[in-house]
C-alpha cells in the first residue's frame, strides 16, 4: 500500500507539472494576448495599456489552473515523504514495550541513504543500521508489506539466540574459527501490565548497541527453538550467520514476535528507514458492540510522545 501511495505521488506531481509547463510553454502568452485584444476592442487602447501588466490571466482553463494549484502541494509532500520522513502507524504488538499499538511514528528516509521513491534504487549513500536500532523495512517474503523491527544481528555477525538469551560474535562470518561468543546482558525491571495468553509479561533491559531497551517476556512461555530453522549449512537450529549487505532484526515483544528467527534476513536493499519519534499516540479500547466504530480512537496518550529508543 505505501508504494502505491509513492507511486500515486509521483504520477500527480509529474502529471500536474508537466500541465502547467505546457501552458506556460505554449498557450498562456496566446491566451493572455488574445483576451488583451477583445479588450482593446471594447475599452480602447489607453485602458489596456494599464492592464497589459497584470499577471491575471482571465481565461486561464480549469484543468490548468487546478495543475497550478495542486503541484506545489503533490511536490512538496513527495520531497518530504519520499526524502525526508514518511508517517507509520503501529499495526500490532511485536515492540512492546517499546512502541504499542495505536503509535503514530515518523520514520526517517534518508538513514540509510537517499533512495527514488519508485524503484528504491540507491542515489546517494549516507549511511549503516547501528546494532539496537529500531528500523522500518520491507518485508522479505512480501516488499508490498512494511514492518518494523530492531536491528540485532549485522553484516558477517553470528547470532545465537538460546533461553531466551541473546549471544553475538562479530564480524564471523568467513572466519575459519569465530571468536568467543558475546551474551548480551537483561536486566530484569519487574512484572507488567501486559497481558499475554493470560500472563502477566515481565519487562527486561537489554543492553544492545550504545543505548539499553526494553523487552518483554513470557515466564510461562517456552523457548520455541524447535520451531527455528536454520539457515545457512552448518549453523544449529537456534544459530545465524548474518550475510554481507543483510540484518537479522527481532522484536522486543520476544514470545510474541515473527521475526528473522522465523523468516531470515532483511536485505540491504529493502530497508526503508529509522524509526525515530513517536509523534502521538491512540488508544483503541472499544469493542464491537459499542455503539461508536472501533477504528475511532477512545483516547490519546500524550507521555508516549517522543524519541524512540
Amino acid at each position: 500500500m505505501a508504494n502505491y501511495f509513492a507511486i500515486f505521488l509521483v504520477s500527480m506531481t509529474a502529471i500536474t507539472g508537466i500541465i502547467w509547463l505546457i501552458d506556460a510553454l505554449l498557450f498562456a502568452s496566446k491566451r493572455k494576448a488574445s483576451a488583451l485584444e477583445e479588450l482593446r476592442a471594447i475599452l480602447g487602447d489607453d485602458t489596456i495599456a494599464a492592464l497589459e501588466g497584470d499577471e491575471a490571466d482571465p481565461n486561464l482553463p480549469m484543468l490548468v489552473d487546478n495543475a497550478k494549484q495542486f503541484f506545489p502541494i503533490f511536490a512538496l509532500v513527495m520531497v518530504f515523504r519520499s526524502f525526508l520522513y514518511e508517517p507509520f502507524q503501529i499495526p500490532s504488538g511485536s515492540m512492546m514495550p517499546t512502541l504499542l499499538v495505536g503509535d503514530f511514528i515518523l520514520v526517517e528516509k534518508f538513514s540509510y541513504g537517499i533512495k527514488d521513491p519508485i524503484f528504491r534504487s540507491k542515489l546517494i549513500e549516507t549511511g549503516e543500521p547501528e546494532r539496537g536500532a529500531v528500523v522500518v523495512f520491507k518485508f522479505p517474503d512480501d516488499p508490498n508489506v512494511d514492518f518494523i523491527k530492531r536491528v540485532v544481528g549485522l553484516p558477517g555477525d553470528k547470532v545465537v539466540y538460546r533461553n531466551k538469551q541473546l549471544y553475538i560474535t562479530e564480524a564471523c562470518n568467513g572466519q575459519a574459527t569465530c571468536p568467543k561468543e558475546k551474551l548480551i546482558s537483561q536486566i530484569y525491571t519487574g512484572r507488567t501490565d501486559f497481558l499475554s495468553r493470560g500472563t502477566y509479561l515481565e519487562e527486561y533491559t537489554e543492553g544492545l548497541g550504545s543505548q539499553r531497551h526494553s523487552l518483554l517476556r513470557n515466564p510461562r512461555s517456552i523457548d520455541p527453538t524447535a520451531r527455528y530453522k536454520p539457515r545457512q549449512p552448518g549453523t544449529a537450529i537456534n544459530e545465524w550467520i548474518v550475510p554481507e549487505e543483510s540484518y537479522f532484526v527481532m522484536g522486543d515483544n520476544r514470545d510474541n514476535s515473527e521475526d528473522g528467527r522465523y523468516w531470515g534476513f532483511v536485505p540491504e536493499a529493502n530497508l526503508v528507514g529509522e524509526a525515530v519519534l513517536i509523534w502521538v499516540s491512540f488508544e483503541f479500547e472499544r469493542v464491537p458492540e459499542d455503539f461508536i466504530p472501533t477504528w475511532v480512537p477512545s483516547g490519546i496518550r500524550f507521555e508516549r510522545s517522543g524519541a524512540i529508543n
